[in-house]
């Protein structure tokens, strides 16, 4: 009887220093769990061995601690080029935030109201047509505007203007105008051309993916007095240390760029026939063109994370913060886009409202946005959290967002 109680003792003993060290093997930091974390490592390794991208760069921070900074697959997916941490990408719409962010600066300095009419600054736009039919392109039928296009709604996306982006007559007539010739020698000029292209519906009736970053662009040059590049290097890249962020890159830098593919119908990777031009660019846009890596945005993550402070300097106030990351345009971001239930849709950011409406992990307050050949970041504030994840392949899809929300956020454990 002794003997099997000592057998027994030896059994627990044995599983319960067993279970401990198990536990232990899965080192934790700051709360999050290094082993399951190897899902979303797997799961863009998967991505890669499928050839969905030729390689990505991830970088996740919490609490102000780098818990990955990684580069996987390739730069070059037809040169089999590795990819490197330090490399480049040309950011697309990631470049939106950027501009939203020092306008908001301007706006701090009092140069203007959120209220105001943009005709106040641009006098194009006050008399803008509204077009009766979307459908009928940029001649068909036109309103005259009921409220004149307010800045802030420049900012959220509900000024009636479009990108170019979709397939109804209207978006096509104004991607051929807008980006076509004559090509304007500056951004302002750029302005003018989209104030003769009809608006899809009326200001603040509905959101719009669209251009109003480049009108941001063209009043950040007006109020400010520099051109927007030099406003933001001033203003924002060189004092976050962005050294490797910018519209024109040196020869060094063009090096590292990684090349924009695409899946050829077999379903190899190629590269795109049109790759980013990385010098001699004239135009500020503000709706994209800037090049960065991962390190760098995190600098404009963290700043924006640590209420507008970083690096012993104060860029935006709190407040203003607050203000930038609130849903401002009610349920209409969930009307425009249906998969995306329970986010609204702040000043130059995407806003979760509704954890549960979204059926995604996150906290209420997350905010992100993404670019056009697949660069994705989101910052959770309730958790400190934050994440990059950047590849180059066309076309842009969400799916990356919503696995990084997924797969980063089942790694927190504390």
């Amino acid at each position: 009887m002794k003997t099997t109680k000592i057998i027994f003792s030896l059994l627990a003993l044995l599983f319960s220093t067993s279970l401990s060290i198990a536990q232990s093997s899965d080192k934790l930091v700051a709360g999050m769990s290094m082993e399951r974390l190897k899902r979303y490592e797997a799961f863009l390794q998967k991505e890669i061995d499928t050839k969905q991208i030729p390689g990505a760069v991830s970088m996740i921070v919490k609490d102000a601690k780098i818990i990955e900074h990684r580069a996987l697959g390739y730069s070059n997916a037809v040169d089999k080029i590795p990819m490197k941490t330090d490399d480049l990408f040309y950011m697309q719409s990631m470049t939106k935030p950027i501009i939203s962010v020092a306008f908001m600066m301007l706006f701090e300095e009092g140069h203007f109201l959120l209220t105001d009419p943009v005709s106040k600054y641009i006098p194009e736009f006050k008399n803008m047509r509204v077009a009766k039919d979307i459908h009928q392109g940029a001649n068909g039928e036109t309103d005259s505007l009921n409220s004149q296009i307010t800045i802030a709604q420049l900012l959220s996306h509900t000024s009636g203007m479009t990108h170019g982006l979709a397939t109804t007559a209207l978006d096509r007539d104004f991607r051929m105008k807008y980006y076509g010739l004559p090509f304007p020698k500056n951004i302002q000029e750029l302005v003018i051309k989209a104030t003769k292209i009809p608006l899809v519906g009326q200001p603040g009736k509905q959101w719009n993916y669209s251009a109003s970053p480049d009108v941001l662009s063209a009043l950040i040059e007006k109020f400010s007095g520099m051109s927007t590049n030099d406003f933001l290097q001033e203003r924002l890249f060189k004092p976050l240390g962005m050294t490797n962020t910018a519209y024109n890159l040196t020869d060094a830098q063009a090096a590292r760029v990684v090349k924009v593919h695409r899946n050829a119908p077999s379903g190899e990777l190629v590269l795109n026939s049109n790759q980013p031009k990385t010098s001699g660019n004239t135009i500020w846009f503000g709706t994209h063109s800037l090049f960065s890596t991962a390190k760098d945005y995190m600098e404009f993550c963290q700043m924006l994370l640590n209420e507008g402070k970083w690096k012993g300097k104060q860029y935006l106030s709190k407040k203003t913060l607050e203000l930038m990351v609130s849903n401002q345009v009610g349920d209409m971001y969930e009307k425009r886009i249906p998969d995306r239930q329970g986010e609204g849709f702040g000043l130059g950011f995407a806003v979760l409202e509704s954890v549960a409406s979204s059926q995604m992990l996150g906290d209420k307050g997350l905010f992100f946005w993404s670019g056009a050949n697949n660069t994705h970041f989101f910052i959770n504030p309730k958790e400190k959290l934050i994440a990059i994840m950047l590849t180059q392949k066309d076309p842009h899809t969400i799916y990356y967002h919503t696995k990084m929300r997924q797969l980063i956020h089942q790694a927190i454990v504390e």
